[in-house]
């Protein structure tokens, strides 16, 4: 045993010792290390082809073990792509600044036009929307809301707010079909938009937002200049574990690590809100593509075959909302599944030849493919076959602890290792496995879906807004974990205790192990589906600036804490009773407010209500100074808070 630990062991000493003195934006350490990583999970996979396969035949341990092992090299070989291109890294905010002479300096900017896409959102979260984009500090552009609900009060709305209104008279093609009714309506303007830029209902973009990414576009190729998705409340895994103190949102790893390591190999590609395009480039290929759910990737596609490029400005340049609640955050992950499987299955498959994608594009589109498919499946798989082995004697992995030991652990240990370091801590082992876990069901049935019938699908909209001021746990989801759960505890209970007398190989200490790891992220998985309260309806952003009160001529001045659209916290004892009016000034930002609560050492204020509080306090909280982005990510910090959730 002792002879096989020590592989393991060097390995994770060796990446320790090295990784904190490497440059992460070096293409040449990137380039060693991860393929140091990919070496040792090929090793993993000749291992587990070559020594852990039941014997052949028509068993239910050959069935289990073939299936389980072509899954887990599929899984893996996603994972390999995915190492491959990350070995390079790119920021363009270098670029951004070279060029601002350049756009500045034109004698007339080009005229953009601000599409802001709605279906059922909430006027509050479409006001902000439209605020934010009328204050955005570019000199030549216009803003539309594009109505695929065809709501009476939206139209006075935007009348109120000086922004345009575009309708249509159905659905047809969902949010595609929306914008390509809005760009036929502009081409046929006097004065058509060179360009333009897709903003969801609730993404509200900073005043830069498009001065800096139009300097990208000196670049004629360039056709896209896709910004990163950040949010200002927590998504369901943050939320429902009382953890956005310590552990970012989802989409962290993907578009701060991932897009600009796509971006480095020409493979970045637009996604949807908070992205620019060049308007001839668009009406070269008949506007945004309907064949498939996700047309925001699909339009990427069909510019890149005619020769255009898409660029990633990796700065906060918008701020959102991450789905509020597990059906929306399940909802959204299963569209994007079927949208990518339909465009597999289309006319850019990476398969399909003389279809005028590059060798990168084929190899990110079956990466990727094989991400939904294989990886979400191994999940599920991952669950159920130690449960097999200690319920029914059913060994799909032929394998004893000290053989694990000396192929498994390297493996493990120094991809864990690697990502952290790629990632700041952004992708961790147990996090990633609970966020891949609940959308796995709904994940394999897109799959299905988009293989079986690519055609046809309904695009399904995240609901965003609504009542979550109450507690209540999404059954349906959770009886799936809970039983998961209970096969598990049941394996365990029946091979260690109460059949004490059974036979047990050596192979029952992996599955004892495996069972362990799969109650820890059940457990969580479980936790996630009781949905927490969300009591405000502004989200808050932590702080601490001046602020100035004035009451009856006399003037205080106050630690802020918090400040959110509505409303704002400060340190200290109120100057007046609860109830009374007071005027605030915040930064450059003068409203009225009223005094709400009051304590001993903290009081809270309600900004009024009128037309113009609002305006100003949106600017202000999305003029880009704030952000609720977790700065240092500590894993210990994170399993402590889930730990402490378990037991609140």
């Amino acid at each position: 045993m002792a002879s096989s630990v020590w592989p393991g062991a060097v390995a994770f000493g060796l990446v320790i010792a090295a990784l904190p003195w490497l440059r992460r934006d070096s293409s040449l350490a990137r380039t060693v290390v991860l393929g140091f990583a990919i070496l040792l999970t090929w090793r993993y996979v000749a291992w587990r082809v070559s020594e852990t396969l039941p014997p052949v035949g028509l068993t239910a341990d050959w069935i289990a073990g073939i299936a389980f092992a072509s899954v887990e090299a599929l899984a893996l070989v996603s994972t390999t792509i995915t190492l491959v291109f990350m070995t390079r890294t790119r920021s363009r905010s270098a670029e951004v600044e070279a060029n601002m002479g350049w756009l500045l300096d034109r004698p007339q900017l080009p005229r953009i036009d601000v599409l802001i896409c709605t279906y059922n959102e909430e006027e509050p979260i479409l006001e902000q929307t439209i605020v934010g984009a009328m204050a955005m500090r570019y000199p030549n552009f216009r803003v539309w809301v594009c109505d695929d609900g065809r709501r009476r009060w939206l139209e006075e709305l935007c009348r109120r707010h000086g922004c345009g209104y575009i309708t249509r008279n159905d659905n047809a093609h969902a949010k595609a079909g929306n914008i390509n009714n809005a760009l036929s309506r502009l081409e046929a303007l006097p004065d058509p938009p060179e360009f333009i830029s897709i903003l969801d209902a609730d993404f509200v973009p900073t005043p830069e937002f498009l001065t800096r990414a139009m300097t990208l576009f000196r670049d004629e190729r360039v056709a896209i200049v896709q910004t990163p998705q950040h949010f200002v409340n927590p998504d369901p895994i943050q939320g429902n574990l009382s953890a956005a103190h310590v552990w970012p949102d989802e989409q962290r790893y993907f578009f701060d690590v991932l897009m600009a390591s796509m971006d480095a190999w020409g493979a970045a590609f637009c996604c949807g809100t908070s992205s620019v395009i060049r308007f001839s480039a668009l009406k070269q290929i008949g506007g945004f593509p309907t064949e498939s759910v996700t047309e925001d990737y699909l339009v990427t596609l069909r510019l890149r075959q005619i020769g255009y490029q898409t660029v990633y400005l990796n700065e906060r340049l918008t701020l959102g909302l991450a789905p509020e609640g597990l059906k929306e955050y399940i909802t959204q992950r299963s569209r994007w599944c079927l949208g990518f499987v339909q465009i597999c299955r289309g006319r850019c498959s990476p398969i399909r030849p003389g279809n005028g994608l590059s060798a990168v594009d084929r190899l990110i589109l079956s990466g990727t493919f094989l991400y939904w498919s294989a990886a979400h499946l191994f999940r599920l798989l991952g669950l159920l076959i130690p449960a097999l082995y200690l319920l029914f004697g059913v060994e799909a992995v032929h394998a004893d602890v000290s053989d694990a030991i000396l192929n498994f652990v390297p493996y493990f240990v120094v991809q864990c290792a690697v990502m952290a370091w790629l990632s700041e801590g952004r992708l961790l082992p147990i996090m990633a496995d609970v966020s891949q876990l609940l959308s796995a069901h709904a994940v394999v049935r897109a799959v299905a879906a988009g293989l079986v019938k690519p055609k046809g699908q309904k695009f399904k909209v995240t609901a965003k807004g609504g009542d979550r001021d109450r507690l209540f746990v999404q059954w349906s989801l959770f009886r799936i974990f809970a039983i998961y759960l209970a096969l598990t505890i049941a394996g365990v209970m029946l091979a260690f205790v109460i059949d004490d007398g059974r036979p047990l190989q050596e192979s029952s200490v992996l599955a004892l192990f495996w069972s362990w790891y799969n109650i820890i992220i059940l457990t969580i998985a479980c936790l996630v589906c009781i949905e927490q309260p969300r009591k405000r309806k502004a989200e808050r952003f932590a702080t601490c600036e001046p602020v100035t009160i004035v009451r009856g001529g006399q003037v205080y001045s106050y630690p802020l804490l918090d400040i959110s659209t509505g409303g704002m916290r400060l340190a200290g004892k109120a100057p007046a009773a609860v109830g009374t009016a007071v005027a605030v000034r915040v930064g450059d930002t003068r409203v009225m407010a009223q005094i709400v609560r009051a304590d001993e050492d903290e009081f809270a204020l309600r900004t009024d209500h009128s037309l113009a509080t609002r305006k100003a306090m949106i600017r202000h909280v999305y003029g880009g100074r704030y952000s609720a982005a977790v700065e240092r990510i500590r894993a210990g910090q994170v399993m402590l808070t889930i730990l402490g959730r378990v037991f609140r």
